[in-house]
């Protein structure tokens, strides 16, 4: 769909109802690093719920939520507006935003990722992609350079990856919303069907 010039995949999926930031590379190690709960790097959402937010909500969600015969880890969660806030989580439990509203009695109406690490989607379209900055790229490499490519138990220690570091970086950030993006048109541009 992509037409990239390499074979790349996503760190990372969003579900089918969610919009947003996806980060796609062709480095193994770099999705394992990112992806590792046990390394608590961050990944940030704007979230629309179906009624008004309260401080009691919010107090609850950032305090941890049982959910999926476990209990969330604690995370910041910010108003943004009477039905928006945004949340900073450092795992991926499966719907886990979603999951954790329902148990507060919400149902999320619109939720989009825009942030993994220091990559933020900002501006970008619906559909389209750029490349991951030589500067973001620096500050991804400082911030995974201690993250563990192997899973860790609790309480245990994260250790320092054995395998040798490859020389290939991230090819590129994409945001795809409704996940229907169509091969090349006929003047070589990519487009999104909306």
């Amino acid at each position: 769909f992509l037409n990239y010039p390499v074979r790349v995949t996503y760190i990372g999926r969003l579900d089918k109802d969610s919009r947003g930031l996806l980060l796609m590379t062709n480095n193994g190690d770099i999705i394992n690093k990112i992806m590792r709960a046990a390394n608590y790097h961050e990944k940030e959402y704007k979230v629309t719920v179906d009624h008004e937010i309260t401080e009691d909500f919010l107090k609850k969600m950032s305090r941890g939520v049982a959910i999926l015969d476990t209990v969330t880890r604690p995370c910041k969660v910010e108003k943004l507006g009477k039905y928006t806030f945004k949340i900073i989580l450092t795992q991926g439990l499966n719907r886990q935003i979603r999951r954790m509203c329902e148990y507060f009695g919400y149902r999320v109406e619109k939720l989009v990722r825009t942030r993994i690490m220091n990559i933020e989607l900002g501006d970008l379209e619906s559909g389209k992609y750029r490349d991951v900055t030589p500067e973001e790229f620096k500050k991804l490499k400082q911030l995974i350079a201690h993250s563990s490519n192997q899973p860790v138990r609790p309480m245990e220690k994260p250790q320092k990856s054995k395998r040798k570091p490859r020389n290939s970086a991230i090819h590129g950030t994409y945001t795809v919303v409704n996940h229907h993006i169509d091969r090349e048109n006929k003047n070589g541009n990519r487009k999104a069907t909306d």
